[in-house]
């Protein structure tokens, strides 16, 4: 017993970092960068046979990370870097799509499936201290939706290769989900039961493709950025990213840190429910896309978010039994977040 303590003792103080994959070196608990790499092989997907002194390992790497900057690289998950490519390729495809092409696919505020849909850019405000975000968006939350597809005939596999990878994700996500519930000493599905419903129109969790234009012929209001400073709503975020860079995270000293595409990696990250389910154990942290430097203001940005979210009438209360946050709804909490970002947008009437 005391030997295998002192081996996980030991591969503790050996952490793969986002900043040692980026100098091509291994650097071990950097302060400069916090986000570490943790490897998933052990139960990717298609993977179900674990061994237990692997998963031990495997789930006290995830809990160190999800319990200080609250993300984590996974390599090895099953998701292959070429998935995420043909994603990016049909998505980018769309958005270059003329804008009254891409209008016709826009979200409806009238519709029972409002978060379906294009989002032209500046509508949303995360940071509603700053200017409208400069990125457009196409999001998928219900598989059996009658969102309007774009027929643009260039594109014929949007659909299908964007309800494929819903697939994929949500089947990650939900080991992520149980691997993070025996980091606590939980059941294995204590969080997988409360997430029964993704993809039907009783969950919010949505894939959501992301394209932040050039700005080299953009006007770009004061303070106004890609991405506003927010914290993710649901429970965990999977985030794939192109090596434009530009994403930040807060540290704990409160300094953002720059959290850059890492190939064939998985960027997880903690959001609101789950830091309130688990008492602040895990921490949903503050995030943000700066402008690119002025050399690369004519260079594009893409990445692909899958936003999980407990299902619509759970009701999220501290697993500890303590009382540290009051139980709350998981749609009203969805509903109050996203009230803000959108507020002064013409279609502001959330109907989730």
């Amino acid at each position: 017993m005391k030997r295998k303590k002192a081996m996980l003792t030991k591969r503790r103080k050996k952490v793969r970092t986002a900043d040692s994959e980026s100098t091509g070196s291994l650097s071990f608990n950097s302060p400069k960068m916090d986000i570490p790499v943790v490897n998933f092989n052990a139960y990717k997907l298609g993977e179900d046979q674990i061994p237990d002194e692997r998963l031990s390992v495997m789930t006290e790497e995830i809990k160190q990370a999800f319990s200080g900057t609250g993300f984590v690289y996974l390599e090895n998950t099953g998701i292959e870097q070429q998935e995420v490519n043909r994603v990016m390729d049909v998505s980018k495809k769309f958005f270059l799509l003329p804008e009254d092409t891409k209008k016709l696919c826009a979200r409806n505020s009238d519709h029972e499936n409002f978060n379906d849909g294009w989002v032209s850019s500046e509508i949303e405000r995360l940071n509603p201290l700053r200017p409208g975000d400069l990125k457009e968006a196409f999001n998928i939350s219900h598989l059996d939706s009658v969102l309007k597809w774009p027929s643009d005939a260039s594109i014929p596999e949007f659909q299908e290769v964007l309800d494929s990878f819903f697939r994929r994700c949500k089947a990650l996500a939900l080991r992520v989900l149980e691997v993070t519930a025996l980091s606590l000493g939980l059941q294995r599905d204590f969080f997988v039961k409360k997430h029964k419903l993704i993809g039907t129109n009783k969950n919010c969790t949505t894939l959501r493709t992301l394209y932040y234009p050039p700005l080299h012929n953009v006007t770009v209001k004061p303070n106004q950025v890609r991405c506003g400073e927010h914290s993710d709503y649901g429970s965990v975020t999977l985030l794939f990213q192109d090596e434009s860079g530009g994403l930040e995270v807060m540290h704990r000293s409160g300094q953002y840190i720059s959290a850059p595409c890492i190939p064939g990696t998985v960027l997880v990250n903690i959001a609101d429910l789950m830091q309130r389910w688990t008492s602040d154990v895990l921490v949903s942290t503050s995030h943000r896309v700066l402008l690119p430097p002025d050399d690369k203001m004519n260079t594009s940005r893409q990445s692909v978010a899958f936003f999980v979210h407990p299902d619509k009438d759970e009701i999220i209360s501290c697993c500890d039994g303590s009382n540290k946050y009051p139980p709350v709804s998981a749609l009203q909490y969805t509903k109050d977040r996203a009230y803000i970002a959108y507020k002064d947008a013409n279609n502001s009437n959330l109907a989730f």
